[in-house]
């Protein structure tokens, strides 16, 4: 099938507001605005017949601080519901209730917990490699023994990783790796957006679905608001690839909006995995701008660490399946070239189990010389600015880049917000003048190493379906190193000085934001 057969089949989609309106992502949309009004509405109505309406609001309220101060949850987040409870007593109760109680997506987390239960057990930690002098006693044993805890995530010792540290080195080496398969194709991606990027990998796709590859498909629902058509899975299935939305957005009122799927996936016939930043979208390998340079980094696995990617992808591609398919979890090999060790990680929202930025306070608590962190949002609880804190007053050299030029205004004033505790606490921050940065970069003391879909913000670390890979004593790390060294040289320092001189508007929004921030 050749590439204008492809297009007839998949068009490219209409831009503008009359696609939006027409489209379901604007039926939704105006349904779920109906919601609101009948509540509001109900409301008007509530408050002018029933006269002791400040009495029970009272009681709403203190009820509420007493039940806030018992629950889990972190603390930032209960000074935001406190905010609004004391502003809005009954309306931020009922919105705390439904956020609590998960209304919409309780089907979707039995299935998922269900999933991660049954094939927690499918990949087992090789007792060898885990009894290795190099682990045993260090630091990486004990991080293993956590993340085998919360999931199925052995240590690995057979395995090559390579490091991309732009969106353009990973799609060409995607490509070239997509046309060795012979067996399956599995792509998760937050974010899937037709272009030239999309159009090249499609092609190949279609070639090998063609020879009889096994190539699935999944991005995320929210997708369809905007980017894709809500028929594209069928679109897809003429071409032979089976392909499927995460949660489509649905006309009612559902917490499931919040659950999204940030990860980014891809592996090939078990035996190739990659995972960082990078969506499968033009602006990503800079084709286009609309920030400046687009700054991402993404690493590629070979060999028996694969394995856990490939259980990833499975866990959230059987969520609607009839029968769970477990079997290329078997494929796998080792690496032709091996160093270090590798854990590849994923974390859900849907446990209480905070796993993405646990590895990555694990990293700054047990760093001894530096931490080096690229990320292009920073939107933090207590805990993590407190460790970023505490490791740059020990002593630790922690240094974080930031985007230049901003995807997201608020994201950017909430960021500064941070700024100028951690200049305080030693911590050095910079931002990359030439534009913005999407990659999720841990880099520490030589010999630590994550990369993946995790940013430093409420989103990724409590409310998305993220992934990543952390590396002990690999090659790669001087690889990340050197990277950070030289985007370290295309910013500019933020100093107590750079921050008297921001702007306003930004000191102003991120005072405002940051007090809804948990909620963002």
């Amino acid at each position: 099938m050749d590439e204008n057969e492809i297009l007839q089949l998949i068009p490219h989609k209409k831009k503008g507001l009359l696609r939006i309106v027409f489209s379901r992502f604007g039926m939704a949309f105006l349904l779920l605005l109906l919601e609101l009004m009948v509540i509001v509405a109900f409301f008007r109505w509530f408050g002018e017949y029933f006269k002791w309406l400040t009495v029970v609001q009272y009681v709403f309220a203190v009820g509420m601080v007493i039940y806030l101060f018992n629950c889990e949850m972190d603390a930032t987040a209960k000074l935001t519901w406190m905010f609004l409870i004391t502003l809005f007593p009954i309306p931020a109760t009922i919105l705390l209730w439904y956020t609590r109680t998960d209304l919409g997506h309780r089907m979707t987390m039995r299935r998922v917990n269900g999933l991660i239960g049954k094939s927690k057990g499918m990949l087992e930690q090789d007792p060898e490699v885990f009894a290795d002098p190099e682990i045993e006693g260090s630091a990486t044993d004990d991080l293993c023994r956590y993340l085998n805890r919360s999931g199925c995530f052995p240590l690995y010792k057979n395995t090559e990783a390579v490091y991309f540290p732009l969106g353009e080195n990973t799609f060409e080496k995607m490509l070239e790796e997509l046309q060795k398969a012979e067996e399956f194709i599995f792509m998760e991606f937050f974010i899937i957006d037709e272009g030239y990027m999309w159009g090249r990998i499609l092609k190949i796709l279609a070639e090998k679905a063609a020879q009889g590859v096994d190539v699935r498909v999944m991005y995320d629902g929210m997708c369809e608001a905007v980017l894709l058509p809500h028929d594209y899975p069928q679109r897809m299935k003429k071409l032979g690839i089976q392909c499927k939305p995460f949660e489509p957005l649905m006309p009612f009122m559902s917490t499931q909006y919040n659950y999204r799927d940030h990860r980014k996936i891809l592996v090939i016939d078990g035996k190739t995995a990659f995972t960082g930043g990078i969506n499968l979208a033009d602006e990503y390998i800079n084709r286009v701008e609309h920030y400046g340079h687009w700054k991402d980094t993404a690493v590629m696995l070979r060999g028996e660490a694969v394995r856990s990617f490939t259980l990833m992808f499975l866990q959230m591609w059987n969520i609607d399946e009839a029968d769970d398919a477990w079997e290329p979890i078997a494929k796998g090999c080792k690496a032709e070239r091996s160093d270090g060790y590798v854990i590849p990680y994923c974390d859900s929202p849907l446990d209480n189990d905070k796993v993405g930025e646990n590895v990555y306070m694990d990293i700054l608590n047990r760093a001894k010389t530096y931490v080096h962190i690229m990320t292009p949002y920073l939107i933090l609880d207590n805990e993590l600015e407190n460790a970023l804190k505490y490791a740059a007053m020990r002593g630790v050299d922690v240094r974080i880049i930031l985007p230049g030029i901003p995807d997201k205004t608020y994201a950017y004033a909430l960021a500064k917000t941070h700024y100028r505790e951690l200049i305080h606490a030693g911590v050095k921050l910079y931002e990359y003048t030439p534009g913005f940065v999407h990659a999720k970069v841990f880099v520490s003391d030589d010999e630590k190493g994550v990369v993946g879909t995790i940013n430093m913000d409420y989103r990724s670390l409590y409310h998305h379906f993220e992934c990543a890979a952390y590396m002990y004593k690999t090659s790669c790390i001087a690889d990340m190193e050197k990277d950070f060294q030289d985007t370290l040289a295309k910013c500019r320092e933020v100093t107590p000085e750079t921050i008297k001189k921001e702007k306003i508007t930004y000191k102003v929004m991120g005072g405002v934001l940051k007090i809804m921030a948990p909620l963002m």
